[in-house]
């Protein structure tokens, strides 16, 4: 290759570079840059979830035993490495020598400096860049690596606060024609270098911010003044919606620059805001690609995009946003107050995001992406505005945008898109003057139901076009030709589901052989002593029966639940049932000792102000980690803003108040959420609870809690058992003192159940197409609750072309009656049986009578 032939700078994230059928997608991309005439100069993120655990390495460090976290991050290497038949000792020990330094250097100091900080947070690059050229190497491919923190230099400014400087740095963006020459001069060689990292003048270690990767592959561009950026992610590019929540969602094709910025500052995380800007000045094309699915071309990122005029290109939402409201009536023709204010958050080292001002009042959002909100930095934030206005946090917020062009000369045709925010409460709404997007502040909760309803609107007759690509769903390669997952049980008994549909309809079916399969997978979990299922998912006798055959145990939060369990299994022994309610009455603590149940506490003051109740009894009790995970906030059940759990300061009080009743706490329990599929969030939870133990001699059990993700969408990913069986085996081996279990719920009855319904009416108003089935959310309430997303198949006609996109609606008095928005289903007509998966937990557990129409009723499908 000469020196005329032009570089393409390719970044590979996270997930891209965690596997060798990933490093292999990466050597095929590479040949085929070469072969197409191009230097491809490679740029690559630390292994998937590393760097969170390196966060947490850091704060073990000063406040824990961080031994469990480094040998995490070392096997996860080594395992990597393993699969790419590398070396490790050779390729990893230096590495690994030079982060146990970094964190042994932590633990002789009150608490880690910016510096220390990023050097840790710069280890996870470091290593899986060593792995990936060892790799490479293997495969023949002449390859050099790179440190990046030789050629990107952060800028100085002595205004910003250290902590930015070391850990959100920016570094200028230009062409290098030295770096050019000195690459061109080994045409053959493949560079490849870090992502996140630079050096400042001193030339230590900074880093770019979270995310930072895109930015550095950004910074490469310009200096080599390459053809194209590329950044290959999980996802093959921008959608009108993000996919994970809408799957309806479609692929943008072409953007411009300045959309593109918008999208990813309201929340398109697939793209990092910071790494547009290189691009534009340099007018270099990004384009956004999968490594999962490279075939497919993705999003291109160019120019001003194609000029379709006034338009919505997408519908975006960032959450975990706090507020800030100022009020006060001495800014009223006051001169200088926003610059008074302003200072302030300048001070405090916050970057304000949006802005709405008003006679007397001002407020702004902080985006959690751009800003450390730590508790006490907010709290002296909130001291120095009173000194000049009435100032309040508004947490939990979450920012919904309608991001596109000329959005202003559509404000005509969005009345009907508002409705959709009648009788919700917004804090704040802004419409840019670049004319790019109009942003609404909600309270979090709000967010998802708000998107999808606003993309239904937008996109729900959209039909593919330049801008404008396939669904999501059409792109995942797990489905089959008619879009649905194509092992799930129900399509091996499909006559026998429409037998039953045919003797009644609505009607939930669960399968006895899935309960079975699952409950085989998680007594597979070698660590786990005995599982409990938690039968809110679905408390029907016979499935109670059936996990009671298959040895699992029961884990109740009511004294209606322990009333079915013993009602559908009087002969349980007691011991294998927990009883774990919230805010209960005290009687109820006192009947479930009578009946010789296990007893978990989650609040102190029962224990403090009914010590009879409590007397010489053994308790659980749950711990609050200060963190929830899941895939919706309603089931995020930890944290500040969850009313679960006693938080660790608490521990002491409750300890005394144990310890004068004669009360023994024998098993610590702490839950985080639903639908978890990291798999290190249990190996986590069980190091957090043995560090809680040690102050409670009597404790012999861990209660790691339940949140099995179950894969209930196109192209979701299961929790990976093998995997977090692993996990849990290195987490129990380094507690052996104590014994784990485990509650999954909803893992263990959800893709077991399905809702069959016929079809009453369909409809068409103008390109928006219904059908409307014989029940809606009376039996099925999580899609108008909590967003949630089910696949829909018209089991009449299962393998039949696609051929309608519709809404499928049910009979109740509610616009929030929608099972789906925008399905594609063959031609539908009346007395069609419609299928809905994955229903077996919380669809009849949580059904109502709500205008006096009945819900379905159930049935368990044996394995004949």
């Amino acid at each position: 290759m000469s020196e005329s032939t032009p570089w393409v700078v390719c970044k590979f994230g996270g997930t891209s570079v965690s596997s060798r059928a990933r490093w292999d997608t990466i050597a095929e991309v590479v040949r085929t840059h070469r072969n197409e005439g191009r230097h491809p100069f490679l740029v690559c993120s630390a292994l998937q979830g590393i760097s969170d655990q390196l966060e947490v390495l850091v704060r073990e460090a000063t406040d824990g035993d961080p031994r469990p976290t480094l040998n995490t991050i070392r096997d996860r290497h080594r395992a990597l490495a393993a699969d790419l038949e590398v070396d490790a000792e050779t390729t990893l020990n230096e590495g690994f020598e030079r982060l146990e330094s970094l964190t042994e250097e932590i633990m002789q100091e009150d608490s880690p400096s910016p510096r220390q900080r990023a050097a840790v947070m710069a280890s996870g690059e470091l290593l899986s860049t060593r792995l990936g050229v060892a790799y490479l190497s293997a495969q023949g491919v002449p390859v050099e690596w790179l440190d990046a923190r030789e050629f990107l230099r952060a800028k100085d400014d002595a205004n910003v606060p250290p902590r930015r400087q070391y850990l959100a740095a920016t570094c200028a963006s230009h062409s290098d024609p030295v770096l050019q020459s000195h690459l061109n001069d080994n045409p053959d060689t493949l560079y490849l270098t870090q992502g996140f990292i630079a050096s400042n003048a001193l030339g230590e270690t900074v880093l770019l911010g979270r995310g930072g990767s895109d930015t550095s592959a950004a910074h490469f561009a310009a200096k080599l003044q390459a053809e194209r950026l590329e950044i290959w992610t999980d996802v093959p590019g921008m959608f009108t919606a993000n996919p994970s929540e809408v799957p309806s969602a479609r692929l943008l094709r072409r953007l411009g620059y300045d959309e593109a910025q918008e999208l990813a500052t309201m929340g398109a995380r697939v793209l990092h805001p910071r790494c547009l800007g290189p691009v534009k000045r340099h007018r270099i094309p990004l384009h956004i690609r999968s490594t999962e699915d490279p075939k497919v071309d993705g999003t291109i990122v160019a120019g001003d995009g194609p000029d379709v005029g006034p338009h919505v290109k997408a519908i975006s939402a960032k959450d975990e946003v706090t507020a800030v409201s100022m009020d006060t009536l001495g800014m009223w023709q006051e001169v200088g107050f926003l610059a008074d204010v302003f200072q302030i958050f300048k001070h405090h080292g916050l970057s304000v995001d949006l802005v709405a001002t008003s006679e007397a009042n001002v407020t702004v959002t902080l985006d959690p992406q751009a800003n450390a909100l730590d508790a006490d930095v907010l709290d002296r934030l909130l001291h120095d505005l009173n000194q000049y206005c009435d100032a309040e946090l508004i947490r939990s917020c979450a920012v919904v945008s309608l991001v596109g062009r000329h959005i202003r000369s559509l404000l005509s045709d969005l009345g009907p898109a508002f409705e959709v925010f009648d009788e919700k409460k917004v804090h704040l709404v802004t419409q840019a003057a670049s004319d790019l997007n109009m942003s609404f502040v909600v309270d979090e909760e709000q967010a998802p139901r708000l998107v999808r309803e606003l993309h239904a609107q937008f996109f729900g007759a959209k039909a593919p076009d330049a801008i404008f690509g396939p669904r999501w769903q059409e792109l995942v390669d797990s489905v089959d030709a008619d879009g649905r997952q194509p092992d799930a049980w129900w399509r091996d008994r499909r006559e026998d589901l429409l037998t039953l549909a045919d003797e009644q309809s609505p009607r939930y079916v669960y399968s006895e052989a899935t309960i079975r399969e699952k409950s085989d997978d998680v007594h597979a979990l070698e660590a786990i002593e005995q599982p409990f299922y938690a039968i809110k998912a679905n408390p029907h006798p016979d499935v109670l029966r059936l996990l009671e055959e298959e040895g699992v145990g029961f884990e109740c939060v009511s004294p209606g639940e322990l009333d079915r369990v013993f009602e559908a299994v009087p002969d349980i022994d007691p011991e294998r049932v927990l009883f774990q309610p919230n805010f209960a009455a005290p009687e109820e603590y006192a009947e479930a000792f009578e009946r010789g149940v296990h007893v978990t506490l989650d609040n102190v003051q029962p224990l403090v102000e009914r010590l009879a109740i409590f007397a010489n009894e053994e308790i659980f009790v749950r711990v609050d980690p200060g963190e929830g995970h899941g895939h919706h906030r309603h089931v995020r059940t930890a944290g500040a803003q969850s009313k679960f759990g006693v938080v660790p300061a608490e521990l002491e009080r409750l300890r005394a108040a144990a310890d004068r009743a004669g009360t023994s706490v024998v098993g610590l329990h702490v839950h985080v959420g639903s639908g978890i599929t990291d798999e290190d969030t249990w190996a986590d939870l069980v190091d957090f609870l043995a560090s809680l133990a040690t102050d409670f001699p009597d404790v012999r059990t861990l209660n790691v809690g339940g949140g099995l993700g179950v894969p209930d969408r196109p192209g979701a990913a299961p929790v990976d058992l093998d995997s977090l069986n692993d996990v849990l085996n290195e987490a129990a081996a380094r507690h052996p003192q104590y014994t784990l279990w485990m509650e999954p719920g909803r893992y263990l009855v959800a893709e077991a159940g399905v809702l069959l319904a016929q079809v009453t009416q369909t409809k068409a108003k103008g390109p928006v197409h219904y059908i409307g089935l014989d029940t809606g959310m009376n039996s099925l309430i999580r899609p108008a609750l909590y967003g949630a997303y089910h696949e829909i198949a018209n089991l009449s006609r299962l393998g039949d072309a696609l051929s309608v996109t519709a809404d499928v609606v049910g009979p109740i008095c509610e616009t929030g009656d929608v099972l789906g928005h925008n399905r594609q289903l063959p031609d539908t007509d009346p007395g069609d049986v419609l299928l809905v998966a994955t229903t077996g937990a919380y669809g009849a557990s949580m059904a109502n009578h709500y205008n006096l129409r009945p819900p379905a009723e159930e049935v368990l499908l044996s394995d004949d």
